[in-house]
């Protein structure tokens, strides 16, 4: 499968945004999907994840309350929309596919996007 993330941008302290992930080449509700971010010269963390089935989601703690993730099926794309966003929000966010169990950690994850900047300008 192929993944495309879209949506990044320049965005002031407080503003909102909504990520995008649209899926190609295979059947995409079969798939736990997740959103991951990686700042400037720091490691790719955990951001959120949603179930094959759209029943359960899961997020970072830095993230609770702020971001919410979704998924549409039919068109096949996932979502992450970010309310009152930080500056520590600054990262290149990218979206993850796993076929079977997958988690917060990077390499229970099959297929990758190329990744879209979120700046947050305070």
């Amino acid at each position: 499968v192929q993944l495309q993330a879209s949506g990044g941008g320049l965005v002031q302290a407080g503003g909102s945004l909504r990520l995008s992930c649209a899926a190609s080449g295979s059947s995409f509700s079969r798939f736990n999907m997740a959103w991951f971010r990686q700042a400037p010269g720091e490691g790719r963390e955990f951001v959120a994840i949603i179930t094959r089935n759209g029943r359960s989601t899961g997020y970072a703690d830095s993230v609770k309350g702020r971001f919410t993730i979704s998924r549409d099926d039919a068109k096949n794309t996932v979502y992450l929309q970010i309310v009152n966003l930080k500056a520590e929000d600054t990262a290149v966010y990218y979206c993850a596919a796993a076929d079977g169990y997958s988690g917060l950690v990077l390499n229970q994850y099959d297929y990758w996007g190329q990744g879209t900047l979120v700046t947050v300008s305070s």
